[in-house]
């Protein structure tokens, strides 16, 4: 339920974002156009951080419940056990 109110509120912003953008090139106001810029970022913003948090608890509980994410099997170039031979 949750999802489907902020996927209604990306749309809604992205159609206020076209609207200014609209308003913008009839009036040649760039001001306008900068808002409509703004509102699409805060929307697009708003549906990463929507699909983020919908689709990771699941992998960061299984991740929890595994014993968490081990940094074993990287090897970083300051690293001691670098093979320089690479």
């Amino acid at each position: 339920m949750l999802a489907l109110l902020i996927v209604a509120v990306v749309i809604a912003m992205v159609g206020w974002a076209l609207q200014l953008m609209q308003a913008a090139s009839d009036r040649k106001e760039f001001s306008l156009m900068l808002a409509g810029c703004m509102v699409c970022s805060a929307a697009v913003g708003l549906a990463a951080v929507m699909v983020m948090t919908f689709t990771s608890v699941g992998r960061i509980e299984a991740q929890l419940q595994a014993g968490g994410v081990s940094l074993d099997g990287i090897s970083l170039p300051w690293d001691a056990s670098f093979d320089s031979t690479r």
